[in-house]
């Protein structure tokens, strides 16, 4: 008797449910979010607020779970567009793998497992997680396919990461959070017109048009480097002594802006060919960048 999930018959395998967990939460992108959130939580512990392990599990099993939920609620929402795009056709929704009902009271687990654990570290963990899950379903996703502002708006969930490690390790936000959110804030703008660039086709099959001026011209392509600029300025904030405890050496600045004019050199590219390639070489330098930056942070805290 075979027990491999298939379309055509009603068997289930706990691989199967596993994968599909996997897409439904989008396991790659949460992972790279809770990295995000472990550099946070490294750059704020210290004899004041020191480091435990039981606080850095639940930012990892409720940041998970976060993210989960709020690709889980964009999945259920967005089932319909999905199944336009090649990218996202076969996604478990969309594809009829998975019910939405299903979907639903996956998300809704999730959001309730994740916002227990981040309570558990502290109130305001939790607070910033569940305004990240609001705007991320309730604001960002609607207005995908209305306006190109809606990167903006997704831009403040994608940058609370960072921010959020620093928040639970510490209970506070300050500036030392603030700087960590306006580093991921601007990243997120070259990165996500960078997505928008090479899969400009496949989202115009769905009605969402991402980039700044709806067209992949000059237009976006400078406004990629000015946000890259905006990028490098606030990722060198911790090296001039204003930004409290979080602070870099001037050897790490100088390592960080290094990184900053590496970036802004594909940004330059796309700028110069604006091709589909370009773009997406941006897009992943975009992704070595920032973490790459959370490295070079982290150890420089380690090291001084």
């Amino acid at each position: 008797m075979k027990t491999a999930l298939s379309t055509t018959t009603n068997t289930f395998s706990l691989k199967a449910i596993f994968t599909d967990f996997k897409e439904i939460t989008k396991a790659g992108l949460a992972i790279s979010v809770l990295f995000s959130s472990i550099a946070g939580y490294l750059l704020g512990f210290d004899n004041e607020f020191p480091f435990q392990w039981s606080v850095l599990l639940m930012l990892c099993i409720g940041g998970y779970c976060m993210v989960g939920a709020s690709n889980a609620f964009n999945q259920v929402i967005e089932k319909d567009i999905d199944i336009l795009m090649d990218r996202t056709k076969n996604r478990p929704v969309p594809s009829g793998r998975m019910s939405s009902n299903v979907a639903l009271l996956v998300a809704s687990l999730l959001t309730l497992v994740g916002l227990t654990l981040l309570y558990m570290i502290n109130p305001k963990t939790a607070m910033f997680g569940a305004i990240s899950i609001f705007l991320y379903t309730s604001v960002y996703t609607p207005l995908k396919t209305l306006t190109s502002l809606s990167v903006f708006v997704g831009a403040f969930p994608g940058a609370i990461p960072f921010m959020l490690g620093w928040v639970a390790a510490t209970g506070n936000f300050g500036i030392e959070a603030g700087t960590l959110f306006l580093i991921q804030f601007f990243w997120q703008f070259p990165h996500f017109w960078a997505i928008g660039w090479f899969l400009y086709e496949d989202y115009e099959k769905a009605g969402i048009f991402m980039l700044p001026t709806g067209k992949k011209d000059k237009g976006t392509a400078l406004q990629v480097i000015l946000y890259t600029v905006w990028l490098i300025i606030a990722s060198l904030l911790p090296s001039i002594g204003y930004t409290g405890k979080l602070f870099i050496s001037p050897v790490a600045a100088g390592i960080v802006f290094l990184l900053g004019l590496w970036m802004l050199y594909y940004a330059v590219q796309l700028y110069k060919i604006r091709t589909a390639k370009a773009a997406r070489t941006l897009m992943l330098v975009s992704v070595s960048y920032i973490s790459l930056l959370q490295l070079v942070y982290i150890i420089d805290k380690f090291l001084r």
